[in-house]
């Protein structure tokens, strides 16, 4: 019999503004709770949030689930990535353009790492107060890789409105 493989806590922000926001969310959610080598733990409430950059489109929709997973950090992002791709995600070279869906690897345990594929702590989610107030809504105050706490990017983040969305309840 073999060991039991260790787990990771890793943090993924979830978003989208093009068709129907909520279940495409709910249903990135529901497949990376199907996978065997993930456990979604805990999963925000959804916030409404304006687009950044590229106005006339409509608002997004965000959240940020905690799991727990047996994957590296490169191959969990491949999953992301294939989850994207079988909602509907078209990637284009616009950023801040509408889509379907946006599944980001925001946080993986403690690692801190920068490839060309890969930058962990997600390297703007510091200055996304769509992201950041999520986070706190689940973990409270957690410290980040680098040592600050969230509270210290929360309050320094951009007045950009992140309020909390009551077209869906997130229940167990």
């Amino acid at each position: 019999m073999s060991a039991p493989a260790e787990t990771v806590l890793a943090w993924i922000g979830l978003g989208g503004n093009l068709g129907e926001p909520h279940s495409a969310i709910s249903n990135a959610l529901a497949q990376l709770d199907d996978d065997s080598g993930i456990d979604v733990e805990a999963v925000s409430s959804f916030y409404r949030t304006a687009p950044i950059g590229i106005t006339g489109q409509p608002d997004f929709i965000n959240a940020v689930a905690r799991i727990r997973t047996v994957d590296e950090p490169q191959v969990l992002l491949e999953k992301l990535l294939t989850i994207e791709a079988q909602l509907g995600r078209v990637r284009t070279e616009q950023r801040f353009g509408p889509r379907v869906i946006d599944l980001d690897l925001l946080l993986f345990g403690g690692v801190q790492m920068d490839t060309a594929r890969l930058t962990l702590p997600h390297p703007r989610m510091h200055l996304r107060r769509f992201v950041l107030e999520p986070l706190f809504e689940l973990e409270g105050d957690l410290t980040l890789p680098g040592g600050r706490a969230l509270s210290h990017y929360l309050a320094r983040a951009r007045d950009q409105s992140a309020v909390l969305d009551d077209a869906v309840k997130i229940t167990d």
